[in-house]
């Protein structure tokens, strides 16, 4: 039989935080979204408060007053960082390990069948000694039910941060208790459906004839309620299926009134962009620019546009990208307007190495060219300088509000922390 482990960080932005410092160990925590706007993470004490996840930080200041809530900005640089060290870390327990988001993943524990809780145990305990993170553990035969298994975890106390759902009598129990909307793969336009036929749990779920789920819903329903019954239907993916896009984009932290300053907003994200294509060692066929004025704005008529265009051979060199994308922007501005986001979407992405080349395809250029890259690259992320290209204005104050923002403990020589 498969077992499958899924490890969820507890409050991980806001355990990132608290790494660097201990005195925040017990005090409410919450981390806010881009331009400071609303909470995206919160601490177990900030959850006991009733602040719900997307609630906007100006109608929660008295509270922030009242019980000494310590708030940061988003740091996705620091949270990036650990996650990979968390998932380093995981590797020590198995060779099979699928990546699910920043803050979970799955690993295969079939081999370690004989003491399934005191591995469970062993991996929080590593992971805290090694990272300094706490998590939760759910231990099942299938990938949905170490789902289910990782909340029971979080939630019930006296389970000290570990689920063995790996006996059927178990499975049954914690299915009984489980709201529907709390199953893995069933959504908010599924959910009504299955209630109108009175399945309002779990364990109702799965007690439902499989062959009527396949002709009333979908095929994922159906595995759904096979892996409720503990028939493992989802492989664990330890490679990342390809990527089809990447969007860089960003709601400035104050609108954007004249050209110039949106011009080089837009450029300071393509070639952020152009970075992490080289980074993935991907290139990209499609560029795509847009803008557009908040939808809340009653002072001016509401505008938003995009525009694309294909390169003749895929790319990731920002020298390519950053001129087409200009060319896009002047079919897009329109003057007397106050813009509050703009990005860039790459498409039609493909491995670096598997280009088709073009008809006037120049080796020795190309060769030069990706040798300028990793220079550049290197130089901005040595955290000591800091290239740009001269369409760029990186230090600009519009470009984002984190003004509580916490150092790069982990990527600057600068910003290390003391001891003292």
């Amino acid at each position: 039989m498969p077992l499958f482990a899924l490890i969820d960080c507890n409050n991980f932005y806001c355990s990132c935080e608290r790494l660097f410092r201990p005195d925040l160990r017990r005090r409410p925590v919450a981390v806010l979204s881009n331009n400071d706007g609303c909470v995206v993470a919160r601490s177990a004490e900030v959850k006991a408060l009733g602040i719900a996840m997307g609630t906007p930080l100006f109608q929660i200041r008295h509270l922030v007053k009242q019980h000494d809530i310590v708030l940061f900005s988003s740091n996705y640089g620091l949270y990036a960082d650990i996650s990979a060290r968390v998932m380093a870390s995981l590797r020590a327990f198995s060779d099979h390990l699928e990546v699910y988001s920043i803050d979970e993943a799955f690993i295969d524990l079939t081999a370690a069948q004989a003491d399934l809780a005191s591995c469970g145990q062993a991996i929080r305990e590593q992971l805290y000694r090694h990272v300094g993170v706490p998590v939760s553990v759910g231990i099942a035969p299938t990938k949905t039910l170490a789902k289910l298994a990782n909340g029971a975890a979080k939630r019930f106390r006296q389970c000290h941060g570990v689920v063995d759902l790996s006996q059927p009598e178990r499975q049954r129990r914690l299915l009984a208790l489980t709201p529907l909307e709390e199953v893995w793969g069933v959504g908010r336009q599924l959910g009504p459906r299955l209630a109108r036929l009175g399945i309002r749990t779990a364990l109702q779920l799965a007690e439902m004839d499989v062959r009527f789920v396949r002709q009333r819903f979908s095929v994922v329903l159906e595995r759904t309620v096979r892996e409720l019954n503990g028939e493992s239907c989802l492989e664990l993916e330890e490679v990342p299926a390809p990527q089809k896009q990447l969007v860089c984009s960003r709601s400035f932290g104050e609108r954007i009134e004249t050209y110039d300053e949106l011009r080089q907003a837009l450029s300071q994200l393509v070639c952020q962009a152009a970075a992490r294509l080289r980074h993935q060692a991907l290139k990209a066929g499609i560029v795509t620019l847009f803008i557009r004025t908040s939808p809340h704005d009653t002072q001016q008529p509401y505008y938003g546009n995009r525009a694309s265009t294909s390169l003749g051979e895929a790319s990731n060199d920002s020298r390519v990208l950053l001129p087409l994308a200009l060319r896009l922007f002047d079919k897009l501005w329109r003057e007397d307007l106050r813009y509050a986001k703009g990005g860039v979407q790459l498409e039609g992405l493909c491995p670096a190495d598997q280009v088709q080349p073009g008809l006037f395809h120049s080796p020795q250029d190309e060769g030069k060219g990706k040798q300028l890259m990793q220079a550049l690259d290197r130089l901005n992320q040595s955290g000591r300088a800091r290239v740009y290209f001269g369409a760029q204005r990186p230090e600009a104050d519009w470009f984002m509000t984190r003004t509580l923002l916490s150092p790069a403990y982990t990527r600057s020589w600068d910003e290390l922390p003391q001891v003292r």
